[in-house]
């Protein structure tokens, strides 16, 4: 799967789209549009993530351009969808990660960063000194998944969809929920429960992400149930911050933010089921001054 050289992929298979693309060093086919050298679009310390991801100092968080899901309704679509970035080295990967330490970071936090894994495990020998977040939107294949062990100690994935016929109408993938099932179940055997250090801060665990999306609160039910039924030790951390963004503001109901109605059931629902470890976002948090500037800053 991973090439010893860092500058090609002669044959990509890091993601479930599983395309086989060739990934030169600057360029690739498939569906993330990438080469194998990662892209970078920010580097910088992030406040407003889950408060045990966070704290005080903030989390040392990078975001990687190109995506192979590709929601329509992704609040970072310059970098996913338009790929913005910049390509770095792997010692420039190194370096902006220990600039981020070195500014106080709790944590390095790697947004999106699978199909660039084998760039990232280089990068982090020697291991840094901070705990490493593997922050996805789920849709991951375990065999990459299993190359992170050891390296990676917490997991911050989404768990986007349930259904079939979601996942394929919004991200052109009906195989995510099987997918992601799979996904959340090795990273939470790699991880184990969820730890905090004397701070507050997480050190390793998992905490599932699930956005409400509008007309969409029975399937966010079956999600939780999920989650509930299978996921024993995770967290969960319930997002409201649902925007229109990209082609979603013409499509029906994702032009539109969530109701307090829709809001309201999933809350319920979340605590009907017993899930308190963790976190529910506000809906006030559905503000266009929450969606960060991918303006290269620390890169």
């Amino acid at each position: 799967m991973m090439s010893n050289n860092l500058n090609a992929i002669p044959s990509c298979t890091l993601c479930p789209r599983d395309c086989r693309a060739i990934r030169t060093a600057f360029s690739g086919e498939g569906r993330c549009q990438m080469g194998a050298r990662p892209v970078l679009a920010r580097a910088a310390l992030h406040f407003d993530e889950e408060p045990c991801i966070s704290g005080t100092r903030g989390s040392g968080t990078m975001f990687f351009s190109g995506c192979p899901l590709g929601c329509v309704y992704c609040q970072n679509e310059s970098i996913s969808h338009g790929r913005f970035g910049k390509s770095v080295s792997v010692e420039e990967l190194r370096g902006a990660m220990d600039n981020l330490i070195a500014q106080g970071a709790h944590n390095i936090n790697l947004v999106t960063a699978g199909h660039f894994t084998p760039a990232i495990l280089a990068a982090l020998i020697p291991a840094p000194p901070v705990p490493m977040v593997w922050n996805s939107n789920g849709y991951e294949k375990v065999d990459t998944l299993k190359s992170l062990e050891g390296a990676v100690n917490v997991y911050l994935p989404d768990y986007k969809y349930d259904d079939e016929a979601g996942a394929r109408i919004y991200s052109d993938a009906p195989d995510y929920p099987q997918t992601a099932r799979a996904a959340l179940r090795e990273m939470r055997r790699q991880s184990g429960p969820v730890r905090l250090d004397a701070d507050g801060i997480m050190v390793s665990g998992v905490i599932i992400r699930h956005l409400i999306l509008p007309g969409r609160a029975r399937e966010s039910m079956r999600a939780l149930d999920f989650i509930a039924g299978e996921m024993d030790g995770v967290w969960v951390s319930l997002m409201a911050q649902y925007l229109p963004c990209g082609t979603a503001k013409e499509m029906k109901p994702l032009d539109r933010r969530i109701t307090k109605l829709e809001y309201d059931v999933v809350v319920n629902h979340l605590f009907k089921l017993g899930l308190t470890d963790g976190y529910v976002q506000e809906r006030s948090s559905a503000e266009a001054r929450y969606i960060l500037p991918f303006d290269l800053t620390g890169v």
